[in-house]
C-alpha cells in the first residue's frame, strides 16, 4: 500500500503556512495590544479590588460595634442604651475600652488617626472635630466615638471609623467614615435632623450621601456609610 507523506495528507501551501510561524513583527504588534488592554484594564481592577477591601473591613466593624452595643445593653438588662447608662463621654470610653481590644489610646485624634483627610474630590476635609478622645483597636482600626447627642435627639453617639489606622489613602469615603449610634442600639447614618430615628429611610441616606459626602466642598462627613447600607454593602461611587 502506498504511504501518503505529511506533504501529500495536508497539501503544500498548508504546510508552508504551519512551517512558516508568527514573524517577530507579530508577536510584537500581539504584545502591543495585549499591553494597551493590560494599562486600560488593570488599574480598574485594582480599584475595584480594594474597594471591596475597604468595605470588608468597614462591614466588619460594623457587626462588631453592633455586638458590642446589644452585649453592653444585656450585660444590664436595659432596653435601650441610656437605660443601660451610656450616657456621658466617660461612659462611652469605658464601653469601649470594655468590649474593645485597644492598644493605644490618645487624648485627641492626633497620633491614633491620620494627620489630615481628603474628600472624594480631593478637597481637604477638615470639618470634624479631632479634640476628641480616640484609640487603636488590635486589628489596626482607629475610631474616634464622640458623645453627641442633639437636643431630644435619638442619636447618641458620633463615631468616626478609620479602617486601616493611619494607612492610606486617609480619604473620606475610602477609608474614613462617620457612623451614628442612637438610643435604641442600631447604628445608620445620620440626616442633621433631631426628629429622625434609626433606621433612616434610602431617600434620606441618598440625600446625606449627595449633599454631603460626595459634594463638591468638604460636607458633615455624613453619607458615605449610609449610601453603603443602601447599596448593600457595594461601594458604588
Amino acid at each position: 500500500m502506498k504511504k501518503l507523506n505529511l506533504s501529500q495528507s495536508l497539501g503544500g501551501g498548508r504546510l508552508a503556512a504551519l512551517d512558516k510561524g508568527f514573524t517577530l513583527a507579530e508577536v510584537l504588534v500581539t504584545l502591543g495590544i495585549i499591553g494597551v488592554v493590560s494599562a486600560m484594564t488593570v488599574p480598574t481592577l485594582m480599584q475595584n479590588h480594594q474597594r471591596k477591601v475597604y468595605v470588608t473591613q468597614l462591614h466588619k466593624v460594623y457587626n462588631e460595634f453592633s455586638q458590642a452595643l446589644m452585649q453592653y445593653q444585656n450585660d444590664r438588662n436595659a432596653v435601650n442604651l441610656t437605660e443601660a447608662g451610656l450616657t456621658s463621654k466617660d461612659a462611652v470610653d469605658s464601653f469601649i475600652k470594655k468590649y474593645f481590644s485597644v492598644i493605644q489610646e490618645c487624648d485627641s485624634a492626633d497620633g491614633c488617626l491620620a494627620d489630615e483627610y481628603k474628600t472624594l474630590q480631593g478637597n481637604e476635609y477638615t470639618t470634624y472635630s479631632r479634640d476628641v478622645k480616640s484609640f487603636v483597636l488590635a486589628n489596626g482600626v482607629s475610631i474616634r466615638p464622640s458623645y453627641a447627642p442633639d437636643g431630644s435627639s435619638f442619636k447618641l453617639l458620633n463615631v468616626g471609623i478609620d479602617i486601616n489606622g493611619k494607612g492610606g489613602p486617609n480619604i473620606l469615603g475610602r477609608d474614613l467614615f462617620f457612623f451614628a449610634v442612637y438610643k435604641n442600639g442600631l447604628i445608620d447614618d445620620y440626616a442633621n435632623d433631631v426628629t429622625v430615628n434609626a433606621p433612616l429611610t434610602e431617600e434620606t441616606r441618598d440625600n446625606m450621601f449627595n449633599t454631603q459626602c460626595n459634594a463638591g466642598a468638604p460636607g458633615s462627613g455624613w453619607g458615605c456609610f449610609g449610601k453603603l447600607l443602601n447599596d448593600n454593602w457595594e461601594m458604588t461611587y
